[in-house]
């Protein structure tokens, strides 16, 4: 078992390419490669590891699979921190031995379990050494597919191998300077299962209480991938405002916020710098 640390942000399909021209216009940065990744996503029909906020798929990359186990894990200052087992197939099939011996072999019937789901895309790796750390930024392009329905896939991911933390929020602030990001809390795996009708996140907002940061970025979130406009009162943002004034971007949490009480789409906001701006100002603790 190993822990993930990534940042995850959409980025719009034709801002892509300036991401990764801006990354190797960069010092001590350089790209290792372009994958072209299929991944299939296994559950029960009733969902039962989605549920549990566990993710199993397989992976094609090239001539090799690998299965991989993930939990959903926590966010601790913008980044996604999760744990993670990993392991070579020899072929397509799912390996239930190899799931027996995790935690989710105990609380789920593994003969229960079916493709619900796929993610396809090309991936771009830029590497960046920073001292004596080192980050991958992965840039993917391509499509979630579910019951005949799709969903376009457009993310930059920052992922920790190895060193300081910290260096994932910096660059991600650097790259919201160049592009419009959005720092998004829903993963591949939870879209997909959106897309097949088996997730259907509610967010703290709708239960009228103050949000804290994350509760505040999840919303964002939630919003944008249902295509709904969030749900606004001044009282459940009073946290985030005294945030952003502490930060200095108290003007820029202002027009966000009016932005949203207006009623536009996260999406259409997602599209100027201000949104993704704001969310990697306040998400450091």
């Amino acid at each position: 078992m190993a822990q993930e640390l990534e940042i995850k942000l959409s980025v719009a399909q034709p801002d892509l390419d300036r991401v990764v021209d801006w990354l190797l216009g960069q010092p001590n940065t350089y790209e290792s490669g372009t994958l072209q990744l299929g991944n299939t996503y296994y559950d029960t029909p009733d969902g039962d590891l989605n549920r549990q906020k566990i993710a199993l798929r397989i992976r094609k990359l090239g001539d090799r699979h690998i299965q991989t186990l993930k939990t959903r894990g926590e966010f601790v200052d913008g980044a996604h921190r999760r744990q993670e087992w990993e392991w070579p197939l020899i072929g397509t099939t799912l390996n239930m031995g190899l799931i027996a011996d995790t935690p989710v072999g105990q609380s789920v019937n593994l003969a229960r379990l079916q493709p619900v789901f796929e993610t396809n895309f090309q991936r771009r790796v830029v590497m960046i050494e920073q001292g004596e750390s080192l980050v991958e930024v992965a840039i993917d392009s391509g499509e979630i597919v579910a019951d005949g329905q799709s969903r376009p896939l457009s993310e930059v991911e920052f992922e920790l191998k190895a060193g300081d933390a910290s260096l994932l929020l910096a660059w991600a602030r650097r790259l919201a300077d160049e592009v419009p990001v959005f720092l998004n809390l829903v993963s591949k795996a939870e879209q997909g299962y959106y897309l097949a009708g088996l997730y259907h996140p509610v967010s703290k907002a709708e239960q009228n209480a103050e949000l804290s940061v994350n509760e505040f970025l999840f919303l964002l979130s939630v919003s944008w991938l249902t295509g709904q406009s969030a749900p606004v009162n001044g009282d459940d943002f009073r946290a985030i405002a005294r945030m952003a004034g502490e930060r200095g971007v108290g003007e820029l949490y202002q027009r966000v916020f009016r932005s949203l009480a207006e009623g536009n789409a996260i999406g259409d906001m997602a599209s100027s710098k201000e949104l993704g701006q704001l969310q990697l100002a306040i998400a450091a603790a």
